[in-house]
């Protein structure tokens, strides 16, 4: 019985031998190698933490048999001695579009909008494409190899860079030899996605990056249906999606703040992507560390911009002067943080120029064992795959690299990159190194040769005393031949020497310049050594800038905390039946308003001398676009499913602005391009903090509606589009209303239901969860939706612009209706020729609670200007006027029982005012939200001459990386600076 298995065992080890060399051979004799090779005598990364010292390397048909110092060698072994050379697992480039053609442009993109998807069979969004394989499209590109190979890659993992979902990739050796089937470790190697629409196809939605973002959330809502077989028809995109969960999945975020916004998406579904980053996330390190997610960082640290002309210096902003500071630091900052990450060539020009830039890193903190992580096991990690690649454990593919030593030293040569057990000679080892130090004595005279470079590309140098003379190098399979000329002007002297390997010196022949020949002898003085030479000139540390918070111009260089401060003898503005106080102090607490009176004790808060002033609580703007990186989601006629918060910019200028107006709080409002737009972002401006910081916790729930010519867009050439008239756009509310509701019903008997982020949010509305500001300017319009509100039971909470409410006020009064509108704006269109600056004290007159917005970036920072002119067009009372920018849009948002007065246990957002509130010569002198002031009068005196300096210093600095001889770039005035004259 015994031998029977022994023979069953040895039968089916034969076979399955045999089994992988099923195709015939026609062509010659061929026989299989099974011979070993050992490299002996090298220092050994196994991994960057495991290191083997004057070790063997062991390999046997393209794997990694056995490494240590101690290995048996097989009789049948090729052996190799190293002698002291170093050997590291070759790179990963998790990243890569590698054999795989660019994305072409789809045609017809400069036309109408295209609405509807081109396919059928598949998920409603041609963007969303998880069916595309790049195993499919793949080629291998032999002089894209040869060049990735010799910056040190073994593997690289590949896919198609178009697109929201992006299908799987493929992950591949860059052997030259053999074929796909030899070089493809893995054809589904993950699953890639990205906000970006793809360039090949023309659907409109998404059109922003809060469209995309909701797309993704519902497209794994539907695949999750779909997976419980609720969907009777085939979609072959929701098949895919959910068949590739079990991959990796890799996200293209690209920038800091994006990087957040796709792990939130993949919180929600269980999902933990590794995130393309942009390489700004020392910026924002301790979100990012949050996320918990490795990191794919690109090292295309940004080039010093040419500053040498002052005028195109003011084009750059001190925000990307900074960037351009800091940027080598990114990978270090998130080492020491903890963060997981590793590198990539992505938007790299060229693989050569990998090691300038790993060894950047390192000069500005990296270490080299991290740096080599980077290019090694963490990608390895990220794709599942640490028993192939990434490490030279046995039974790992013998991917490695031989180099003369530290492959993060600038003078290393790398040798050669062996992948799958194949050499690929990068610099034959055979090349005697020349470089180091010369004496040579030729025709009387003495002089100092210097040769530096890389061992295959040495430069020279030549000196006769102290005179560096022009001189010119070339060095081929061992030849030398230098020229050069005398200080004197005498022609070039011309040497031709065979490098010999058992020789330290250069001999060789001699043609002086009258033509005559002679035998020469360049004595060796001194070896060539990167590190001294470095060393000669006493390496500096870089020097940096600090990070600010945020990372522009008027960003805090620590983050302000909250105070407890006293104001004393001022003259508060409650916005409260309690009216104006003179000489009253008010006494802010642990971020909330204490008490309000005379002779307050101070404790151990901050006096602040109020005698003369005004103090008011913030300001609020009912309607801003301040603070986004995007306003419409035009793509489709209703876009109730995206969200202002998932797109708030808590780096934007206008938010300090706003706080030097005096403004506390802001909803952040989806634009006016579809009927029903997208849900509201309710910020309280708390600059230097991350927007999810800024949004009011438990905040109450508002979305953008639209009436008009803008919501029509039938001068958009979106002839597709439904609704192109007035009257569609009522029917449009009732259709989606009554979907809504029944959407709900539903939801509500406890059956199954497909989760649907647009319902949700309608039904949320007629279960008055969500409240409706809506985009409005003529009465009839605003008759129709009032009118569609009561038929569906449910009142619309605030008419915004509403420039022609005084002819409906008291309808709006008895519909419960808020109006928050402009000044004095009126005939900027044709559809507000008749608005009328009395609108606001009309509408107040019959009761309705009315709020003056700013729908302006600029008119925000002035709208206790604006209020004023409510006086003088209605004749308002003072208070009631400042009401209608404190308290009153704090009712319209529902957040009055927090802000908009100034009221005991109230959140402590108040203004201090060098004067009376509503005088267009006053300035806001303390802005403070929760106790934390975030806008000082005198601190901004300050910054704006520390600015200056640090403008000046990275100037100074740019310059001299020009003088250095570094790469520069032209600074180039952009779109908002053109529009603005912002440097900041």
């Amino acid at each position: 019985m015994k031998m029977r298995l022994l023979f069953l065992a040895v039968f089916w080890c034969g076979c399955s031998l045999l089994a992988q060399e099923y195709f015939p051979k026609n062509d010659g004799v061929k026989s299989r190698n099974n011979n070993y090779t050992a490299f002996t005598n090298a220092k050994i990364y196994v991994t960057p933490t495991q290191i083997v010292d004057n070790g063997t390397l062991l390999i046997q048909d393209g794997k990694v048999v056995e490494v240590g110092r101690t290995v048996t060698l097989p009789k049948n072994t090729i052996t190799i001695d190293l002698n002291g050379k170093h050997v590291y697992p070759s790179f990963i480039d998790i990243y890569s579009d590698f054999g795989l053609e660019k994305p072409k442009q789809a045609p017809g993109s400069g036309r109408s909008p295209q609405y509807a998807p081109e396919r059928e069979g598949f998920y409603w969004n041609d963007h969303v494409m998880p069916e595309n394989n790049a195993i499919s499209k793949f080629k291998f590109d032999d002089k894209k190899a040869k060049e990735l190979r010799e910056a040190g890659f073994g593997t690289v993992n590949t896919h198609i860079q178009d697109g929201i979902v992006r299908g799987t990739g493929v992950l591949v050796t860059l052997n030259e030899e053999g074929n796909d089937g030899d070089r493809i470790i893995d054809d589904k190697s993950g699953q890639y996605l990205s906000f970006s629409k793809s360039v090949a196809k023309r659907q409109s939605y998404p059109g922003s990056l809060m469209g995309a973002m909701a797309l993704l959330r519902q497209m794994y809502h539907d695949a999750e249906w779909y997976a419980k077989g609720n969907i009777d028809t085939k979609d072959r995109s929701l098949e895919a999606l959910n068949s590739n969960r079990s991959l990796a999945q890799i996200f293209e975020a690209k920038d800091k703040g994006n990087v957040v916004r796709a792990d939130k998406i993949g919180d929600a579904f269980g999902i933990q992507y590794a995130i393309l980053g942009g390489g700004d996330e020392y910026q924002n390190v301790e979100d990012i560390k949050k996320t918990g997610a490795k990191l794919i960082l690109p090292l295309n640290f940004p080039d010093a911009f040419d500053v040498s002309n002052p005028y195109h210096a003011e084009y750059v902003s001190l925000k990307d002067m900074r960037h351009w500071n800091l940027a080598p630091t990114n990978p270090k900052v998130l080492a020491d943080n903890g963060v997981s990450f590793s590198f990539t060539l992505h938007d790299l020009k060229s693989p050569a120029n990998l090691k300038e830039k790993v060894l950047k890193a390192i000069e500005y903190g990296l270490s080299e064992t991290k740096a080599l992580e980077a290019l090694t096991t963490v990608p390895a990690q990220i794709l599942g795959q640490s028993n192939k690649i990434g490490s030279l454990h046995t039974g790992a593919y013998a991917n490695f690299l031989i180099a003369s030593g530290n492959i993060f030293d600038k003078g290393t040569t790398l040798y050669e990159n062996w992948v799958q057990g194949t050499k690929n000679t990068i610099t034959s080892m055979d090349l005697k190194d020349i470089r180091g130090k010369y004496h040579l004595e030729a025709a009387g005279s003495t002089y100092k040769i210097s040769i530096t470079g890389e061992i295959n590309k040495p430069k020279v140098e030549v000196t006769q005393d102290t005179v560096k003379l022009g001189s010119k190098l070339s060095f081929e399979d061992n030849w030398l031949n230098l020229s050069f000329a005398t200080h004197e002007g005498e022609k070039n002297y011309r040497l031709t020497a065979l490098a010999e390997m058992d020789s330290q010196d250069l001999n060789g022949k001699l043609v002086l310049p009258n033509g005559d020949e002679a035998t020469f002898s360049a004595k060796k003085m001194e070896a060539f050594s990167e590190k001294e030479q470095e060393d000669d000139g006493e390496k500096k540390t870089p020097e940096l800038v600090q990070v600010s918070y945020p990372m522009v111009g008027y960003g805090y260089k620590t983050k302000p905390k909250a105070e407890d401060i006293l104001f004393k003898n001022a003259t508060v503005w409650t916005s409260e039946a309690t009216g104006i106080l003179e000489n009253t102090d008010v006494l802010v607490k642990d971020g909330k308003i204490a008490k309000i009176g005379n002779n307050l004790n101070a404790g151990r808060a901050k006096i602040v001398d109020a005698t003369g002033k005004h103090l008011t609580s913030g300001i609020i703007d009912e309607h801003s676009h301040i603070a986004a990186l995007a306003i419409n989601e035009g793509g489709h006629n209703s876009s109730a499913e995206v969200k202002m918060e998932d797109v708030v910019d808590p780096e934007d200028m206008g938010i300090y602005h706003d706080l030097a107006g005096g403004v506390t709080t802001i909803q952040l409002l989806h634009g006016s391009a579809n009927p029903i737009g997208g849900r509201s972002a309710i910020l309280k401006l708390k600059w230097g903090e991350s927007a999810d910081e800024m949004v009011y916790d438990n905040s109450p729930k508002f979305i953008k509606f639209a009436l008009g010519e803008n919501v029509k867009q039938s001068n958009w050439q979106s002839f597709a589009r439904f609704p192109q008239t007035r009257m569609g756009v009522e029917q449009l509310f009732v259709n989606y209303f009554q979907r809504a509701k029944e959407y709900d019903a539903n939801k509500k008997s406890g059956k199954p239901y497909r989760y649907d982020e647009e319902m949700e949010t309608l039904a949320e509305i007629l279960n008055g969860e969500r409240f409706i500001s809506c985009h409005s300017y003529v009465q009839s319009e605003i008759n129709m939706l009032m009118k569609v509100a009561e038929k569906f039971d449910f009142k619309v909470n605030t008419f915004t612009h509403i420039l022609e409410g005084y002819k409906v006020a008291d309808k709006m009064a008895e519909h419960g209706v808020g109006g928050s509108t402009f000044s004095d704006w009126w005939a900027y269109k044709f559809e507000v020729n008749d608005a009328i600056p009395y609108n606001a004290a009309i509408m107040h007159s019959q009761g309705v609670t009315v709020a003056i917005n700013s729908d302006d970036g600029e008119m925000s920072r002035r709208l206790n200007q604006e209020a004023a002119k409510t006086v003088k067009y209605g004749g308002m009372d003072e208070l009631e006027a400042w009401k209608m920018i404190t308290i009153n849009p704090a009712k319209l948002l529902h957040i009055d029982n927090r802000v908009g007065s100034i009221k005991e246990g109230k959140d402590a957002d108040l203004v201090l005012w060098s004067g009376h509130p509503l005088s267009i010569y006053t300035k806001a002198e303390k802005t403070m939200i929760d106790g934390v002031v975030y806008f000082d009068l005198k601190n901004d005196e300050l910054q704006r001459e520390a600015i200056k300096q640090e403008r000046n210093k990275l100037i100074g600095m740019m310059l001299r990386e020009k003088e250095g001889g570094a790469k520069t770039r032209t600074p180039k005035q952009s779109k908002k600076q053109q529009m603005t004259c912002e440097t900041m």
